[in-house]
């Protein structure tokens, strides 16, 4: 599919954003203040402006609100609940810390739930899509968290645990790539399987749907170069998870924050590749799968 750019920040960035306010938020970064009121800021301005990026792809952003009342069927509504409950029960642990005044743990463990449950439904939204199979897989849910939870304990100074979290998503990323290059043939989507004529034998194609560009082609087939897509792979790899992790290996807040650019390089690397790998399976009417 086409990576726009308006839905790579979001991901990456939200995701980012909801990770560390979930370390804000159950207490591993003790924070008052002054010190508080910014560093809270930088998550909520993670979260949120991931969020607002998302309204960029959308093709009526003035009818975004219009989506919250889907919930019962769709998990871009979900998500958008999620975040706006999470960011609200949010609001009191942070105004607690700036403020000197105690929010009970059991408030803030959820807080942290809906943090992730947030990510999950991000995930969700691109997971349950079994029009592409590379994506149709629970691997997916686990990546998004993945990420989410290494980047927000970098942003959060906890070096032991960013370095086993990014471990983690060095192994998911590795796997997930393997797995879904497999994915779309384990689907078992051919020609013969799109357009039902398997029945008669071998298809292929005649002529072209469509004489010039259309919204299918502009949005759900983009084909990456194998080199290339492999080069682009290693640096998501190293930048997103390997580097990141020796970097917290030796410590130091600097470290730790300077390791936080670096991870996110990789971050956007590994999501590119995550919308520009992913075989839509009406590429088959075009024969480009």
């Amino acid at each position: 599919m086409h990576p726009a750019p308006s839905v790579i920040i979001f991901s990456v960035l939200s995701g980012l954003g909801f990770g560390f306010m979930v370390f804000l938020a159950l207490g591993f970064l003790p924070v008052a203040g002054g010190a508080a009121f910014w560093i809270w800021g930088v998550g909520y301005a993670l979260a949120v402006g991931g969020l607002i990026a998302a309204t960029a792809h959308l093709g009526n952003p003035q009818r975004a609100l219009k989506a919250f009342s889907q919930w019962r069927s769709s998990w871009l509504s979900r998500e958008g609940w999620a975040a706006v409950l999470a960011l609200f029960v949010m609001a009191p642990i942070a105004l607690g810390d700036w403020l000197g005044f105690g929010v009970p743990f059991v408030w803030r463990g959820l807080a942290a739930a809906l943090a992730l449950v947030t990510v999950f439904c991000t995930a969700m939204i691109y997971a349950q899509i079994k029009a592409v199979p590379r994506w149709h897989h629970w691997l997916t849910p686990v990546m998004f968290m993945t990420f989410s939870l290494a980047g927000g304990a970098l942003l959060a100074l906890q070096a032991v645990l960013a370095f086993v979290l990014l471990l983690g998503l060095a192994v998911v990323m590795l796997v997930l790539f393997y797995v879904g290059d497999r994915q779309f043939a384990r689907a078992g989507q051919s020609m013969e399987t799109a357009t039902g004529l398997g029945r008669i034998g071998k298809v292929a194609v005649f002529e072209q749907p469509h004489t010039g560009e259309n919204y299918l082609l502009r949005e759900m087939i983009f084909v990456v170069g194998r080199k290339h897509g492999q080069k682009l792979r290693m640096i998501a790899v190293l930048c997103a998870a390997v580097l990141p992790a020796l970097m917290a290996a030796v410590g130091g807040a600097g470290l730790l924050l300077a390791a936080v650019f670096v991870h996110l390089v990789g971050a956007f690397a590994a999501r590119w590749l995550f919308f520009a790998q992913a075989e839509h399976v009406v590429g088959l009417y075009y024969g480009k799968r």
